[in-house]
């Protein structure tokens, strides 16, 4: 018999099984982790959302309903906590910037980083965090708009324009770039 479904080993923390809950972690922490990295561009700050997430999901273990995809309900646990993050940093930012002329400091790129890749994650930070989401779910995360309007409770024809005008913003501000090529 093949390993368990997700939704088999989230049905089994529910009713106490710890290893069932590590399984899950490990079967997911790096995709959620990933996600989170792309949607707050900090690695430290999506490690704390990492663990954030995994925290709610044990705090909500008991109002997990049995027969709910497990994958979807996880990643609208980790897109909640990169938005309260990202509202939370703009409100932060906000502030410093009134405090200090000079501004807040600036989140550095991953090491190694090529200089195109920075400048499209550049461009994905200048999105709205709604149109970021439905970028990043459906072209980087594979989901469908079915999916992504799952997750967000909205139909999927606004998942799909909310990934077009996405798509169009960074066209508009990677054009230059690619002008200059």
């Amino acid at each position: 018999m093949g390993s368990p479904t997700d939704e088999e080993l989230m049905e089994r923390f529910r009713d106490g099984a710890h290893d069932a809950f590590e399984a899950l972690f490990a079967r997911h922490s790096g995709r959620v982790q990933g996600f989170l990295t792309r949607m707050v561009r900090s690695a430290p700050l999506a490690e704390d959302l990492l663990q954030s997430t995994f925290l709610s999901v044990i705090r909500a273990r008991g109002r997990y309903e049995p027969g709910t995809r497990f994958l979807p309900w996880l990643m609208t646990i980790a897109a909640n906590a990169a938005r309260d993050a990202l509202r939370h940093q703009q409100h932060v930012d906000a502030y410093a910037s009134q405090e200090d002329a000079s501004g807040p400091a600036s989140v550095q790129p991953p090491e190694g980083d090529p200089g195109m890749r920075r400048q499209l994650l550049d461009a994905l930070q200048q999105l709205h965090p709604d149109q970021r989401e439905a970028v990043v779910l459906s072209k980087v995360e594979g989901w469908s708009f079915e999916e992504i309007a799952a997750l967000r409770g909205i139909t999927a024809g606004a998942a799909r324009l909310r990934a077009h005008r996405g798509y169009e913003r960074l066209r508009e501000l990677l054009a230059p770039l690619e002008a200059a090529r």
